[in-house]
């Protein structure tokens, strides 16, 4: 049922959807890493990771058990989990085992943790719950080392948080401690001093967070505001919040002594002659709203008039008449000073414990109010009430009168209850002397007080029959809430709550004449009523004004002041006894009203089973009608079966006889189709005899087709036989050409190579002719042995070109033999072979000839002294071209004459 969704901050967008929790997370604690997160709910505990969303692991406890909370221990590889039987057990993240448990609390410290805070060093555990006590963890030591008990009015703790310092290195000392009261506060948990508090009961914190660098605090505000505070202004010495209305009761509870070792409580760490200053302001800079100097040592002229929380009542009615109401921001606080609240808390927990008084059960079909939280809060108010004194439940005026009090105290219950308490000991007295009719004691007050100073609209109510029960009982039974604003109402009270409780009855005379105008325009009794019931268009200043004048010009035999008592606060401890009222009616009304209750519930009872009884009647009658009405169904049912059976008897007959008729007509038609088919078996007999021959003659005709077509093959096998011979032969014939071409060229390449050596030898000659000038004769032996060796070389080229002449001739010769060759290969293929052999030998002996001419041309021709050197190489020459001869087994089809022309050009180099 859960999903855990995460999104970007920036852009907004949807990351990831976690489905896994089958209920709702009640935490989740991030890895200090920010790749893993733990989520917790009631059943199970799930752990995640961030970089890929998918589950790692699952933590699954009995449901009679159930998770309180799982996390991570900052800057550490440690989990945390405590259950909801009070064990705590910590995990090795990695391995994911249990690393050890705390022991159990020693006896009488035993509480339900619901919320933790560890230090950032992962060294202290702090464990908090229901209850005013804080256990402090030592993870490392695993034992209890101490028990902080909280002020008495802290009953249970709803968040820790500790305030990160620079300078402590990780091992914090200043704990946050959030209570069911609304205030934070903040302690150091080795010293037990209240260091500040942060909100109040008027402006409560839900929630708070702190920055890691524990420089600010921001808190969501029950009235959904969000505040946000300075830390150095909190923690500054002349810049602190008001001191504490909380202080310790010495005599707690008693323990056991090994529990009472423990326990530290909490003091405040504030002076007792500190002021007021403001809501923490900062130096440098000024706050707009207007701020309560107080002095702390009032003189002694002025003792009767301080007032706890070190305000003055005679400084704040001078502040009250300057600026014409209180500071919005602190009235509540102003309000409790001046009503002197006792906040006997044990008191009022034993008024609430009693439940909802039986008066105030059904409020709700009477007021119908919105809110479920503000409808709660004003049933326990008036039951308290109830519960106090019987007359307020007897009271039909009452939901009225407190209802403006509630709504401005829902967040703190007990404010409510005395602030209303207060208002009806004091500023409503004698008015429960004539119940349950209206105090006429009090409305002829107010009679007297409107004829000394507006004799005509009195006499004009007169005149109308309009007593003071319709323009003066309707203003005070609701303290005027339904003709003021909010606004208005609250600087009202400003005023009355500041004086003696006449003026209220002077505010509401001031009302009805500062009204005299648009009253004595009325002259139905529906008016005037309409017009005590709404609101109208009046300035409240000019009432208020008009009240303080009424307070001092009204003569003292009728001034109210005279008939009332002076403001007496609630006493400390218990509430006092109110009883002003006649007790025999109210109880004579409470025993009719049980009575009654009594005979109602009676009614309600016997109402009930005449109820049951007629709805049991009710049933049975329905049951015999639905029973009869099923028989009478059953019975047509019945009568339309049979009906239906006769009609399907009838048809079956029918069915029957065309049935007879359709089978003859079968039978007619099967043996027509039997001589039918017997005709066509006969025709199909014949059919297949024609196809089989048909299939035969087919099978002749294939077979002559074949015989052709292989003959045609035979003779297409033997034409291409012929083509590749053909082939064969063009391809022997290029090559041919090619080893020709090579050897001509070789030739031209060797005889450029003689003439060039015929010239350097020239060369020679003409410089040996140079130098020996002097010797004539040898020159001139030498020029004609020089002359016969050049005529000799003349004639060895004149041998080499009539040499490559007869090669010429011999190609030409060997092209003819080889063009024979191949017609007798075409002819007969069976001499094909002898044919190669022969041509084979033929070309093998006209090699060696010519190889042997070109030899005995070049020993000719070389000189007498290299003819020795010559031979050697012919010799070798020989060998060589013997050894290629013996190694290539098909020497005459695929003779390289190059081989044998690059031997004879090698020896001719080296001559």
């Amino acid at each position: 049922m859960f999903i855990t969704f995460l999104r970007l901050i920036f852009s907004q967008e949807l990351v990831s959807w976690m489905r896994g929790h089958d209920s709702s997370v009640s935490s989740i604690s991030v890895h200090g890493s920010g790749k893993y997160a733990i989520t917790t709910s009631a059943d199970t505990a799930q752990l995640w990771d961030l970089d890929t969303f998918q589950r790692i692991r699952k933590l699954n406890v009995r449901q009679s058990v159930g998770i309180q909370n799982v996390f991570f221990l900052p800057l550490s590889n440690i989990i945390l989990s405590c259950f909801k039987d009070n064990s705590i057990f910590v995990w090795e993240f990695d391995t994911l085992h249990c690393k050890y448990q705390l022991p159990t609390p020693v006896e009488g410290s035993v509480l339900f943790y619901k919320v933790f805070a560890v230090t950032r060093d992962g060294r202290t555990l702090v464990a908090g719950g229901k209850s005013n006590h804080l256990h402090l963890w030592c993870l490392e030591s695993k034992q209890l080392i101490r028990i902080i008990q909280m002020p008495e009015k802290v009953r249970a703790v709803r968040l820790l948080e500790f305030l990160p310092d620079s300078f402590d290195g990780g091992s914090n000392q200043v704990l946050g401690v959030l209570s069911q009261d609304n205030i934070m506060r903040f302690i150091n948990i080795e010293t037990c001093k209240l260091l500040f508090d942060i909100g109040s009961p008027e402006e409560g914190i839900s929630t708070a967070v702190i920055s890691p660098n524990g420089r600010y605090i921001a808190s969501v505000m029950e009235n959904g505001s969000l505040n946000l505070y300075s830390v150095q202004a909190l923690t500054q010495e002349g810049n602190k919040p008001p001191p504490s209305l909380f202080k310790v009761v010495e005599d707690g509870p008693k323990y056991t002594s090994e529990a009472n070792k423990l326990i530290k409580k909490v003091t405040s760490g504030r002076s007792e002659g500190q002021r007021l200053e403001g809501p923490w302001k900062s130096k440098g800079r000024k706050i707009k709203s207007r701020l309560l100097k107080l002095q702390a040592n009032a003189s002694l002229e002025n003792k009767e008039n301080e007032l706890p929380g070190g305000l003055n009542k005679k400084r704040l009615q001078a502040l009250l008449k300057g600026f014409g109401e209180y500071p919005a921001k602190y009235r509540m606080f102003v309000w409790r000073s001046l009503l002197q609240l006792p906040e006997n808390h044990l008191a009022f927990s034993s008024l609430v414990d009693r439940g909802i008084h039986s008066a105030f059960v059904n409020i709700h079909k009477e007021y119908p109010i919105k809110s479920r939280k503000l409808l709660r809060v004003l049933q326990r108010t008036l039951s308290a009430l109830a519960h106090w004194s019987a007359i307020f439940a007897e009271t039909p005026y009452m939901p009225l009168l407190a209802f403006p009090f509630v709504k401005l105290f829902q967040n703190n219950q007990l404010i409510c209850f005395e602030v209303v308490a207060t208002v009806v000991v004091n500023f409503c007295q004698h008015w429960f002397e004539y119940f349950p009719n209206p105090p006429v004691n009090v409305l002829g007050m107010i009679e007297n007080v409107l004829a000394h100073h507006d004799k005509e609209l009195l006499q004009h109510l007169i005149k109308y029959k309009v007593t003071s029960q319709v323009y003066a009982w309707p203003l005070l039974e609701t303290l005027l809430s339904e003709v003021l604003t909010r606004e208005e109402w609250l600087k009202v009270f400003d005023n009355i709550f500041s004086n003696h409780p006449s003026y209220f009855l002077m505010i509401v005379v001031a009302y009805i004449i500062c009204s005299r105008a648009p009253l004595l325009h009325c002259n139905q009794a529906e008016d005037f009523e309409y017009f005590f019931h709404h609101r109208n268009n009046l300035d409240i200043n000019v009432v208020i004004k008009e009240a303080y004048h009424l307070m001092d010009s009204t003569p003292l035999d009728i001034h109210p002041q005279r008939m009332l008592d002076d403001f007496i606060p609630l006493t400390k401890g218990q509430y006092p006894v109110f009883n002003k009222y006649p007790t025999f009616i109210v109880d004579y009304q409470a025993r009719e009203r049980e009575k009654i209750r009594q005979d109602e519930i009676e009614y309600l009872r016997e109402r009930q089973l005449a109820h049951e009884s007629e709805a049991k009647a009710q049933k049975q009658k329905a049951e015999d009608e639905a029973w009869y009405r099923k028989q009478k169904l059953l019975q047509e049912a019945e009568e339309q079966r049979r009906k239906i059976l006769l009609e399907e008897e009838e048809r079956l007959a029918e069915q029957r006889q065309s049935l007879a008729v359709m089978k003859r007509k079968l039978k007619v038609k099967e043996l027509q189709l039997l001589d039918a088919s017997r005709r066509r078996f006969l025709n199909y007999q014949q059919d297949q005899l024609q196809m089989e021959l048909k299939r035969l003659d087919d099978e002749i005709a294939r077979k002559a087709s074949m015989r052709d077509q292989e003959t045609a093959a035979a003779v297409q096998d033997i034409e291409l036989q012929r083509m590749e011979l053909e082939s064969q032969k063009q391809l022997f014939e290029q090559h041919l050409i090619k080893d020709q071409e090579a050897v001509r060229k070789e030739m031209k390449e060797e005889v450029d190579v003689h003439r060039r050596k015929v010239d350097l030898e020239d060369q020679r000659v003409q410089r040996l002719i140079e130098i020996d000038r002097q010797e004539i004769q040898k020159a001139h032996a030498m020029a004609e042995e020089n002359l016969a060796k050049a005529e000799r070389k003349h004639i060895d080229a004149d041998w080499r070109l009539q040499a490559q002449r007869r090669l010429r001739r011999d190609d030409q010769d060997r092209e003819k033999c080889y063009q024979e060759i191949v017609k007798r290969l075409h002819d007969n293929r069976v001499k094909e072979a002898e044919l190669l052999k022969a041509m084979r030998e033929t070309e093998e002996k006209k090699v060696f000839a010519y190889f042997l001419f070109l030899k005995q041309k070049v020993a000719a021709a070389a000189d007498e002294h290299r003819k020795q050197f010559l031979d050697d190489k012919t010799n070798d020459a020989l060998e060589l071209a013997e050894k290629l001869q013996r190694e290539d087994g098909n020497f005459g089809e695929h003779v390289d004459n190059r081989v044998l022309c690059r031997c004879w050009h090698e020896a001719f180099n080296n001559k």
